[in-house]
């Protein structure tokens, strides 16, 4: 949408002109350097944990005779899958050669089993934090939904309800089709290969390396999705609709994360580093909520904003020596939220203002 008044145009270019804090950016650089790396002795028994825990609940939501039982099962593997998955947040910061076999496991475990191998992410999140692209409309991860029509924060979420379907449509259907029809594969390549919010965004074919990684995790969720067509003949559908159910939740889950990630308040121009902070959100302690729909280290996620490469097991360490160094002047002190409702509230309140 574009911004009429000139008065409101006017107030968007000045927040995102908002002068860097140099005292906020330097004490984050300089107080966390020995928070840098990741340590497998986390990443691994986390991801683990939660896979087993995820899957093995899923099946107790399939197999369970009594209801009450199966929906317990179905919210824990919820919550269990859905943190799972977050960690291919972690692999587009991961840096080559700190966790071997950790992307190849991910996927195996979980990346392509939910359909969401990690090539639909990697090469996209990062475009989200380039200095010159955040908020712009070259951002994959970004759209101005404080300053849209209230309907659109509804439908925002009812797109992710349909995950599954759409995943199961992409990897089941088009990925095979595609392979025969050329026009098509383009088509696929660049609008339907990135877990992105940004509807004119379009990805470049890969190259390298990355497209023959691309290639078997492609190959991996195709062959998954088309087993999850076939199981409806050897099983039935409550295996499959299940499944679906679990799937959906999770994805909802994130996008109402995702709906309070930001301010969503920048329509298109470049922001400074600090602009860029303000305009993103951490939920930190003493909430225990954000834990669960913000998982590894997502509730940090303004922090993360200004230290990208930081692994998840450290940032809930560094905001705590942030907050600690940095006076109450700080715009450090202005990124902290008490929790999801308000900032809905405060994100459904913007869309209803005349403009």
């Amino acid at each position: 949408m574009t911004v009429h008044d000139p008065i409101l145009a006017a107030a968007q270019r000045a927040r995102a002109a908002i002068p860097d804090d140099s005292a906020m950016l330097r004490a984050a650089a300089e107080l966390t350097r020995d928070y840098a790396v990741a340590n497998p002795r986390i990443y691994w028994p986390d991801l683990l944990a939660f896979a087993l825990l995820g899957w093995g609940a899923l099946a107790g939501a399939i197999l369970a005779e009594n209801v009450a039982v199966a929906i317990a099962c179905a919210f824990v593997a919820m919550l269990a899958l859905y943190r799972a998955a977050s960690f291919i947040h972690e692999l587009t910061h991961i840096r080559k050669g700190a966790l071997p076999g950790f992307r190849l496991g991910w996927n195996l475990i979980v990346g392509i089993p939910l359909m969401i191998p990690s090539f639909m992410y990697e090469g996209v999140h990062t475009q989200h934090h380039a200095r010159t692209r955040y908020g712009t409309a070259e951002d994959p991860e970004y759209l101005p939904l404080a300053l849209m029509k209230p309907w659109s924060l509804p439908l925002f979420i009812l797109v992710a309800s349909l995950a599954p379907v759409g995943l199961i449509l992409r990897f089941g259907v088009l990925t095979p089709l595609s392979l025969l029809i050329p026009p098509l594969r383009a088509k696929v390549v660049a609008e339907l290969s990135a877990l992105s919010i940004n509807p004119s965004y379009r990805r470049r074919a890969p190259e390298g390396d990355f497209a023959r990684m691309w290639m078997w995790q492609e190959a991996g969720a195709s062959l998954f999705a088309l087993a999850l067509v076939g199981s409806v003949f050897a099983f039935g559908w409550k295996p499959l609709l299940v499944y679906m159910a679990i799937h959906s939740a999770m994805t909802v889950i994130n996008q109402l994360r995702t709906l309070v990630a930001h301010l969503w308040e920048n329509e298109g121009e470049p922001m400074t580093v600090t602009a860029q902070y303000l305009d993103s959100v951490n939920v930190p302690p003493p909430g225990t909520l954000p834990a669960l729909w913000a998982p590894v280290g997502l509730r940090y996620h303004a922090l993360h904003h200004l230290l990208p490469s930081v692994p998840y097991h450290a940032l809930g360490k560094a905001h705590a020596r942030l907050i600690a160094t940095l006076d109450g002047e700080s715009p450090y002190h202005r990124g902290n939220y008490p929790g999801m409702l308000p900032l809905v509230g405060k994100i459904a309140r913007s869309t209803m203002v005349a403009r």
